[in-house]
């Protein structure tokens, strides 16, 4: 009668696994990855329903921010990864002819991927696309507060990749601290920063180095000359889709008092135009991953004076897209300081860019930044001024789409980075490899040293 392995077991036989050299040749990455995009294409609707039962998310939402994100990502990678894989040759010094150095990209070895619940594909998969492109085995955690997206995963991916490499594990919490404290080569790890925290101490006990995507408070700026029509119908599709569960949503609003008023009735407008009259009746509206989530939210709205919105019920986990104002809140609130991560929009009033600026760079560095302006000198007060992951002018959330830029945190909103080729980095080693030749050993650096040697090594250097 056979028995379920031991985390430490899993464990084991994967760094076995990696020791056969299984997952480094180049075309069994391809394979890996292919067998991931035939997972997403055959499971679509599967992965679509088990998003909806955890999150209410829309199938076109599903496709749009995980599914096809995902397909675009796998081939992206496909088509460079043949590039990527090639060492990179780099100069000699004169000392050390006749020789050649390069950088030589390698696996890390075995790698732990923690997903996050919002996201619970997308924040699962991307990262292990990086990591099997960089020819690691690979132990993929899905996030246990969405159960039924972590069901599809744990039965299904499992038929399209090679098991001997590429294991999903499932559990609560306790599962994630066991995996943890195995001397993996990596962690990578997406969600917030007390769970980062215990990775961190677990990973401590075998200086393994981590990747971690967090979150924080990620400002909007809006100056008195943007279009405010464009300004608040992108502001109301980063901050709500996903019922505002989203790491890079905008978490508030700094306008310029000017304009206040017009923004947010333009607000009001397309959150009506995007959910109806009723969002709690719409599609299109996701709901609260948990009741904990659910209720730490609605306590958010305590002692806040609401715009608009603030309706909730805890039947299906429903929290109305809400307006609140932040001008006069008390500076103790939790809406000044913690990350919302949910359908809260908090929107204060501010005289000028620079007094919005100084308002952000007195928090803890952003993982996102949002600027609105068609001023470009504007634009770059705030990209200079404001240290963030990333930046984004006249948009939200739409830097994530292009493959050439990295996405990662900085400070407390993360260490390390991903997508495209910036996850193959973080995920592999560049190995310094100098080659050498019998020839012409010349002996300069050689005792005994004297004064000539001395001036030739100094006009060498």
């Amino acid at each position: 009668m056979s028995t379920t392995p031991t985390i430490a077991e899993l464990f084991d036989s994967l760094s076995n696994t990696y020791k056969t050299g299984l997952s480094r040749p180049v075309f069994w990455r391809k394979q890996q990855l292919e067998g991931i995009k035939n997972f997403l294409n055959k499971e679509q609707s599967s992965i679509e329903r088990a998003l909806t039962q955890d999150l209410g998310k829309h199938p076109s939402e599903s496709r749009l921010t995980e599914l096809n994100y995902l397909l675009s990502h796998i081939d992206y990678t496909l088509k460079h990864l043949n590039k990527w894989v090639k060492p990179t040759r780099v100069k000699t010094p004169l000392l050390a002819w006749p020789g050649s150095s390069q950088l030589y990209p390698e696996p890390l070895g075995t790698v732990l991927i923690l997903g996050a619940w919002n996201y619970p594909l997308q924040l699962l998969i991307a990262p292990a696309i990086a990591a099997i492109a960089a020819g690691n085995c690979v132990i993929l955690k899905p996030s246990e507060h969405a159960p039924n997206t972590a069901e599809v995963i744990a039965n299904k991916l499992g038929d399209y990749i090679d098991n001997h490499a590429i294991k999903v594990v499932t559990g609560d919490v306790s599962v994630a601290d066991e995996l943890t404290q195995q001397p993996f080569d990596h962690i990578f790890y997406t969600g917030g920063s007390n769970g980062a925290k215990a990775v961190l101490r677990n990973a401590a006990q075998h200086l393994t180095p981590t990747t971690l995507e967090l979150g924080g408070k990620s400002p909007a700026i809006v100056s008195e000359d943007c279009d405010i029509e464009v300004t608040a119908r992108r502001l109301v599709w980063g901050k709500y889709l996903n019922a505002g569960q989203t790491c890079i949503a905008p978490d508030y609003v700094l306008v310029q008092d000017s304009i206040r008023d017009t923004l947010i009735s333009k607000i009001k407008e397309q959150i009506e135009l995007f959910y109806g009259s009723d969002p709690q009746q719409s599609d299109d509206y996701g709901r609260i991953i948990s009741a904990n989530h659910w209720q730490r939210l609605v306590k958010l709205l305590d002692d806040t004076d609401i715009i608009s919105g603030g309706d909730y019920q805890r039947k299906d986990n429903y929290i109305a897209p809400t307006l609140i104002n932040l001008d006069g809140l008390d500076s103790e609130h939790p809406l000044h300081h913690e990350e919302i991560f949910g359908p809260l929009l908090p929107i204060k009033s501010v005289t000028s860019i620079q007094a919005a600026i100084d308002y952000v760079i007195a928090k803890p560095k952003p993982l996102a930044c949002y600027a609105f302006s068609k001023n470009n000198r504007t634009l770059e007060q705030v990209k200079h001024q404001v240290s963030a992951g990333s930046y984004c002018a006249n948009d939200t959330l739409m830097f994530m789409l292009n493959e050439e830029l990295p996405f990662g945190g900085v400070g407390q909103s993360g260490m390390g980075r991903y997508h495209g080729k910036f996850g193959f980095d973080t995920l592999s080693h560049q190995k310094a490899v100098m080659q050498r030749s019998f020839k012409f050993d010349v002996a300069l650096r050689y005792p005994p040293y004297t004064k000539l040697k001395d001036k030739l090594l100094a006009w060498l250097k």
